[in-house]
């Protein structure tokens, strides 16, 4: 979702639609999970190296991450790099409106097809974007030769999708969401591994991990468009493997003419979750 989508084979103007419509779902992303941004970049801000000179953003999406960097980094060149026209285009746009394009680099590449061509850097960031290369570990072996000493990787991954819907037993299906999360993760939505070993095979000293979560009771603006888009998703890709009964319950709440539809609620909340891991490239021993 924030960062690298996955690799489909369309035409050109399928595949331009099939971009334009997930930039439109992670720009909502963003828009409603931003708050947790500043959190972790200001983790990652701690440990990174003092007035690094160049950040990579790899899967960089729609650029919310991008964006945040730039921010927190404000001396850095920003790259960021995504295989989708679609995807930079949105981030040279949000750029020019927020006076971050002089120090933005775009780089159009394919993280299967090896390293971009981004030179040394002092910071790699790759949310949502590692576990959807067919070889991590080579990614993460090119990503450590090309950090300078001294030098930050992060990789963020999601718990899921958001949850919206509140513990209220008058639900006619109550723990739908957590069926629906459950069966997605079985079907291997969003799978990734614990990276510390990852990171550790590839040279990578002082691994950190941590956990990030945000909750918003009520659900910021937006959240009911969100919902939707992400309750059509299960009720389109999990037909056989939820029960009738809970595929009934997102028809009913995806339903626009019902006053307990998903888009009509004024009782959302959102949660959502994100994992990050935090390593550097040694500094050599001083002589």
């Amino acid at each position: 979702m924030d960062g690298m989508h996955t690799h489909h084979h369309h035409d050109h103007h399928s595949h331009h639609d099939a971009d334009s419509g997930l930039a439109d779902q992670l720009d909502l992303d963003a828009r409603l999970t931003g708050p947790y941004l500043g959190e972790l970049t200001g983790w990652l801000w701690g440990l990174a190296p003092a007035q690094p000179r160049r950040v990579a953003d790899l899967g960089a999406g729609t650029g919310a991450h991008t964006l945040e960097l730039a921010r927190r980094f404000p001396q850095a060149e920003i790259v960021a790099v995504d295989n989708s026209a679609v995807m930079l285009d949105r981030i040279r746009a949000a750029a020019r409106e927020q006076g971050a394009a002089d120090r933005l680099r775009l780089v159009q590449a394919d993280l299967d097809a090896g390293w971009p061509p981004v030179g040394a850097v002092d910071v790699v960031w790759a949310a949502s974007s590692l576990h959807h290369v067919a070889d991590p570990d080579r990614l993460l072996r090119d990503a450590h030769a090309a950090l300078n000493p001294g030098g930050l990787l992060a990789v963020i991954e999601m718990d899921g999708l958001p949850r919206f819907l509140p513990d209220d037993p008058r639900l006619a299906r109550p723990g739908l969401e957590e069926r629906c999360r459950a069966a997605a993760a079985q079907a291997g939505w969003n799978a990734y591994p614990d990276w510390t070993p990852h990171l550790e095979r590839a040279g990578f000293t002082g691994v950190e991990r941590r956990e990030f979560a945000i909750e918003a009771d009520p659900a910021p603006p937006g959240a009911a468009r969100y919902a939707h888009v992400v309750l059509s998703r299960y009720r389109a890709a999990l037909d056989g493997r939820l029960p009738a009964d809970d595929l009934d319950a997102l028809g009913r709440l995806l339903a626009d003419g019902r006053p307990d539809a998903v888009l009509h609620r004024r009782d959302l909340v959102l949660r959502v979750g994100r994992t990050a891991w935090a390593a550097s490239r040694e500094e050599p021993p001083t002589p």
